[in-house]
């Protein structure tokens, strides 16, 4: 994992953004503020006026149906579950650590490599739409992982994480300090791999908090959590937007979030973490670092949450990931001004 860098980098837009890690970013502008130097290419002026305004936007078929079916398929068969017998949904097993039972009980699934991410991953129509949002072009790719959840209820329930009052609360929570002077600026993202139903829970966000922040924040105390918000729901409605397999969904670090738990009796929550964000081509660690973890399958290391599967690592499952010229980009193996490379 390579160390925090000590100072900023600029990242290779024109548009400046900065940050130390790739995932916050600091920049003149607020997002919801930029007024658009790039033509849009996959969203329309109310899709931007609408992420903008509430924080989040929908991209209808990012990927095709297909491609969001062959990854649910991926999902259960690395993990091992079989979808028409529940029994293997609950099967026992040893953690390694508490933060390894949470993951279990949210349904993370801990391959980040296999060539299906990738294609996701490189699709034009899922970098397009990023490139609406940040209005830059430069952008590196998060490696992150699926999300399988099944009931919440035996070795799944949510009572087995032990209750807090304050910071982090998958129900709801910002992903940024929201108390800082300056509010850093990070984008993230899912792709749905099967239809939303109100029962299965899954992605959820409070639009209208978003909107007014300026007003909600000037009433509340100092001392207030800087990542969990307290709020009134009947003047802050939090949302379940309606996805479809396939669909993006990207929302600004700055909206409120998180993911209901699944009350079905037999039905999944299944999606993909997919974001993107201006490369940090000139930050030579951080940027050697994802191109090996790409090219031996090693666990990402840029999250402390990321653990890389128990029984079987993805690097003892499958080689490395095929990339097209986007991909390679994205990745980092290739800068975005400069020659390429073979892979």
């Amino acid at each position: 994992m390579p160390k925090p860098s000590p100072y900023l980098h600029r990242a290779a837009s024109a548009r400046p953004y900065f940050s130390a890690d790739a995932e916050t970013y600091l920049t003149p502008t607020p997002l919801r503020d930029i007024s658009k130097a790039r033509p849009l290419r996959v969203l329309s002026p109310q899709d931007l006026e609408f992420w903008q305004t509430y924080g989040y936007v929908v991209v209808r078929d990012a990927i095709s149906p297909g491609a969001a079916k062959s990854l649910l398929e991926f999902a259960w068969e690395f993990q091992g579950l079989d979808p028409d017998r529940t029994e293997t949904w609950y099967q026992e097993r040893e953690f390694r650590s508490d933060l390894d039972r949470d993951l279990h009980v949210y349904g993370f699934v801990e391959a980040y490599h296999h060539q299906h991410l990738w294609d996701s991953r490189q699709t034009e129509r899922v970098y397009d739409a990023f490139v609406d949002v940040w209005d830059c072009e430069e952008l590196w790719v998060t490696l992150d992982r699926l999300n399988l959840n099944p009931p919440n209820r035996g070795n799944r329930s949510r009572s087995l994480i032990e209750a807090t009052d304050e910071g982090f609360d998958i129900e709801l929570h910002w992903d940024v300090d929201t108390t800082l002077g300056i509010l850093p600026q990070r984008v993230q993202g899912i792709i749905a791999l099967n239809d939303t139903q109100p029962e299965l829970g899954g992605f959820q966000c409070a639009p209208e908090l978003f909107r007014r922040f300026d007003e909600w924040k000037v009433t509340q105390p100092a001392d207030r959590d800087p990542i969990r918000p307290s709020i009134d729901r009947s003047q802050y409605p939090v949302v379940r937007p309606d996805l479809q397999a396939g669909d993006l969904l990207i929302f600004n670090g700055l909206l409120a979030h998180g993911v209901a738990p699944n009350h079905s009796d037999n039905g999944v929550r299944a999606v993909q973490y997919l974001s993107m964000m201006p490369a940090l081509d000139e930050h030579e660690e951080l940027r050697s670092s994802r191109v090996e973890s790409w090219r031996t399958l090693s666990t990402p290391g840029w999250n402390g949450t990321l653990l890389g599967d128990a029984t079987q690592h993805e690097s003892l499952r499958y080689g490395p990931a095929t990339l097209n010229g986007l991909g390679k980009r994205l990745l980092g193996l290739d800068p975005w001004s400069g020659q390429e490379t073979e892979q």
